[in-house]
Order: C-alpha cells, then structure tokens, then sequence
C-alpha cells in the first residue's frame, strides 16, 4: 500500500484546523504569559481570585526546566497541528513531545499549584480537557500515518 495514491479523508483537514486554533491559544497564552503582559494575566487569574502579582509572582518563581516543558508542550502542540496539516508523519512525534510537556507541566502543578488557585474544580477539569485533547490528537496521527495519510 506503500506507493499506492491514498486520498487524504476530509477529516483530516477538520481535526488538523481545529488543532490548530485549540494550540494557537495554548501558544498565546504562553507568549503573553512569557512577555508578562498584565491586562492578559488579569483578565485571566483575577476571575480566580487571585492578583496580578500573585500570578506573576508564581511564573517567574518556575525553575528553567519548567518553563522548558512549557515550551515543549506547547510548540509541541502547535508544529504537530501544522506537520498534521502538511500531512507529515513527524506531527507524531511533535504530539508526543508535547504531552512529555504536558506531562512534566501537570507534575509540577500537582507540586506547586498557582497560590490562591490550587486544586479546583476548574483547574482539574481543564487539565483534564489538556490531557483528553493531547492523547487523541496522538491517536489521530498515529491512525493516519497507520492508513498512510501522513507521508
């Protein structure tokens, strides 16, 4: 089936957008939380009750190997969606880099969750929702490039 013309299913396409927009955020989050830009982080952890400069306090306080695993997970994230939109076997390898990111991140949290926030609801749930996304779009990619839609 190697050198057979395989038709990319439409499908693809859908999962390998959505991704896309899904890792833009993680990846906009990231940069604005990297550039400290405080009307972002407001709008972000003051519905959590927590200030400004208790969150900025808690990112700059992450050891450099955190903030590496951050960054896996999230570029990770994001060259898999566009591998996976340029039908590339590596987004495999990029999806599976990212939840090594994902991983480490989510090990550190349980550690060291952001004061005032800790474990709620909200924050296991959507760390949850990470986890869920990350595994299937490793799934995904991997039955792709099983069914030879990924070069």
């Amino acid at each position: 089936m190697e050198g057979l013309d395989v038709r990319t299913p439409w499908h693809l396409w859908v999962v390998g957008v959505l991704s896309l927009v899904w890792n833009a955020f993680g990846a906009w989050d990231y940069t604005q939380t990297q550039l400290q830009n405080r009307e972002y982080i407001a709008a972000m952890t003051e519905p959590m009750g927590i200030t400004i400069d208790q969150a900025l306090a808690y990112y700059e306080s992450f050891p450099a190997w955190m903030d590496t695993a951050w960054a896996l997970g999230v570029w990770g994230a994001v060259l898999g969606s566009v591998l996976l939109l340029l039908r590339s076997r590596l987004a495999v390898i990029s999806f599976i880099v990212s939840l090594f990111g994902l991983f480490v991140g989510t090990l550190y949290g349980i550690a060291d969750p952001m004061p005032g926030v800790g474990h709620t609801a909200m924050t296991i749930g959507f760390s949850i929702v990470l986890w869920l996304i990350a595994i299937a779009l490793i799934i995904y990619s991997r039955q792709r490039a099983k069914f030879n839609h990924l070069r």
